[in-house]
């Protein structure tokens, strides 16, 4: 029976509902995965590789403040601000003027409801930076969560439910939301990047859907013209989660994605982006092309109607983050974690060597040995991410390097040496 018919029939009787709990989960499996990973997280937290407390200090530098390590400074090579905008001077002092002239920090209402003013004045400015409706929102998830569920809605794509197909990478802020999306239509999950196969999902289908990232947290991109050309030939709906690509790419910072695209995004295309991140303050939003999509998601969108706008301190932060984007001061950024970048890909080679993205993963393989990895490194004064199921593939796990144009030479040369020390290898001597 058709999903859509299920749904207005009358409730489950209590069988019916056992029954039900007891299928096969199709979309999550939570107790699964903490069965394959506690051991692996339980090592990571003794050793001091997780939910590690610290105080910044200067440039990329963090000061430990708990556990054996307290009082250690290091450098830290987790944060994603990648053009070191989320201690910049000007991003800092906007936080405090807007706190001062408002004097509160946090409205507990939604949005609509009531807005700070100055939400009014970023959204319009980001719009017009972006040459899109913006709407901006407290974390990238939460814009996520508003989203999905309107797309599978089909009241974006003239009332008919399109087929929501999600890359298998797609960051788990996308994904968690398979099972809400799934009560509204047809969910599929495809490889990663397999144009193939969404392209046989658009012959096959009248309306699709595709959830991808433009920047993918464990390296590697979206490939974009692809994506256009196959939204040209059969209106392929674009909803690209480019929260890693934002500030690093374009002008004026516009992202990897939104640097690709036409002028206008138009009806079928919706990008997701990081007011934190390469932005460098806090929050999320959304690029969307068109009044009516705006007009939705402001009376509809679960985290608009039901929550509250990013604080005060924020804001402020982002309106100060705007002027950056506006003037040279963004290029010469980009152009310093470019340099970086080629520097670090000069002495350690990795999947993502040659992509001017900031990530790098160093694939050890064995969860423990990653583990070791990344202790000898924190040891050695380098903080990483050590990465394992279900971040990356089961027997993947390595350590993930986020580059920033902030680091300094000297400290990534250091960085560099440590890798190849102990991977027993180097691309050439420094």
């Amino acid at each position: 029976m058709d999903r859509r018919e299920d749904a207005v029939k009358a409730p489950l009787s209590s069988e019916e509902a056992v029954q039900r709990s007891t299928r096969p989960q199709r979309y999550r499996n939570t107790a699964a995965v903490i069965d394959r990973t506690q051991a692996h997280f339980d090592e990571a937290h003794r050793r001091g590789l997780m939910a590690v407390y610290c105080r910044p200090t200067e440039g990329r530098a963090i000061l430990l403040a708990r556990a054996k390590r307290q009082g250690m400074v290091a450098t830290d090579f987790v944060r994603c601000s990648y053009l070191g905008l989320d201690n910049h001077p000007l991003v800092i002092q906007g936080a405090i003027a807007a706190i001062e002239e408002y004097g509160t920090l946090h409205w507990s209402c939604a949005r609509t409801r009531l807005n700070f003013a100055m939400i009014g004045t970023l959204e319009e400015r980001l719009s017009q930076l972006f040459k899109a409706r913006v709407i901006a929102y407290s974390t990238v998830m939460v814009a996520n969560l508003g989203a999905l569920p309107l797309i599978a809605s089909g009241h974006l794509t003239g009332s008919r439910k399109p087929v929501m197909v999600f890359d298998q990478f797609a960051h788990a802020s996308l994904a968690f939301h398979k099972p809400v999306v799934a009560d509204e239509t047809r969910v599929e999950t495809i490889s990663h990047n397999d144009l193939n196969a969404l392209e046989q999902i658009c012959r096959k289908h009248r309306l699709v859907a595709y959830v991808c990232d433009g920047v993918y947290s464990m390296g590697g991109y979206a490939p974009i013209p692809e994506l256009l050309r196959l939204q040209e030939r059969y209106g392929l709906f674009l909803y690209i989660d480019d929260a890693h690509g934002i500030s690093i790419f374009g002008e004026h910072g516009e992202g990897f994605a939104r640097s690709r695209m036409p002028d206008e995004l138009g009806e079928r295309t919706i990008i997701a982006a990081s007011l934190g991140k390469g932005f460098g303050a806090s929050g999320g939003m959304l690029m969307l092309g068109t009044a009516r999509q705006e007009a939705l998601f402001r009376c509809y969108s679960v985290p608009h109607a039901f929550s509250a706008s990013p604080n005060v301190a924020a804001l402020g932060a982002a309106i100060a983050s705007i002027g950056i984007h506006s003037s040279g001061e963004l290029a010469a950024r980009q152009s310093q974690l470019v340099e970086r970048i080629t520097f670090f890909d000069a002495r350690v080679r990795t999947a993502q060597h040659g992509a001017l993205l900031p990530i790098r993963l160093v694939r050890i393989g064995d969860e423990f040995e990653a583990i070791d990895f990344a202790e000898r490194l924190l040891d050695a004064g380098f903080y990483t991410s050590v990465t394992f199921f279900p971040t990356v593939a089961r027997g993947q796990a390595g350590v993930r390097i986020c580059l920033t144009a902030s680091h300094d030479f000297a400290n990534l040369a250091r960085l560099c040496r440590g890798i190849n020390r102990q991977r027993g290898s180097a691309i050439h001597a420094e």
